[in-house]
């Protein structure tokens, strides 16, 4: 039991699945974070380029 134990311990594939596991996790929070910071902007900047369009038709 004792050498099942140590083995376990020594063991370091678990470890980088769980690196791996955050690294993925960091990546999405940051792409939802980006996400976020650029709907206003892009909205706003559609709404002036439709504004702008509509005026030139006229």
């Amino acid at each position: 039991m004792r050498l099942t134990f140590e083995k376990f311990l020594q063991e370091e594939s678990g470890a980088v699945t769980v690196d791996w596991v955050v690294l993925t996790a960091g990546v999405a929070v940051l792409g939802l974070i980006v996400g976020t910071a650029l709907t206003e902007p892009t909205e706003s900047l559609a709404a002036n380029i439709a504004s702008n369009m509509a005026t030139a038709a006229n």
